[in-house]
């Protein structure tokens, strides 16, 4: 199948240990939406990257990954969204990495990806502002900041639903 031509955007998420991918999967499942549940807990790097780029991505992916090392990661604490709540993930060395790839696709990036990044994990949302600020509270008070660690990076196209797996880029330094 050739990937060149398909025109579904990609999404880049950072590969999080498998302690912390767990930990962040069991809260998702309990506090969001299951009918909205569609894709695992993640960290988002870029949201819609041209998917008819596809091998230029992988290419400058993989540069990137070859060299790095395994990164700490600070997860927490909990964030309002203002209809769901997310825990605060910190990071320096992936916000580097991001901040060299953000350079190199500067031309590609949509409106969202070219914002600031604050890098969190989404643990509930479409929920009710009422409902979410109850959450935040209760995370606030019940989750201490916790550490885990960045791994590499997951590459996705984005179908509408679920998300199709499209590369595991492991932090190999």
């Amino acid at each position: 199948m050739d990937h060149g031509c398909d025109h579904d955007p990609l999404i880049l998420t950072l590969m999080l240990d498998a302690d912390t991918q767990a930990w962040l999967d069991a809260l998702r499942r309990a506090h969001f939406p299951p009918e909205r549940n569609l894709v695992p807990a993640h960290v988002t790097l870029f949201h819609a990257l041209p998917g008819a780029e596809l091998d230029s991505v992988l290419a400058a992916i993989s540069e990137e990954c070859r060299g790095a090392a395994p990164i700490e990661a600070r997860i927490g604490p909990p964030r309002f969204l203002g209809r769901g709540v997310a825990l605060a993930v910190a990071a320096p060395a992936v916000e580097a990495l991001r901040g060299r790839l953000a350079a190199r696709w500067r031309e590609w990036l949509s409106p969202q990806d070219r914002q600031g990044w604050r890098p969190h994990a989404t643990v509930q949302n479409k929920v009710t502002a009422d409902r979410a600020r109850a959450l935040q509270a209760e995370l606030t008070a019940s989750l201490p900041v916790r550490a885990g660690r960045a791994e590499g990076l997951l590459l996705w196209r984005y179908r509408g639903g679920p998300w199709e797996p499209q590369g595991t880029f492991a932090f190999a330094g």
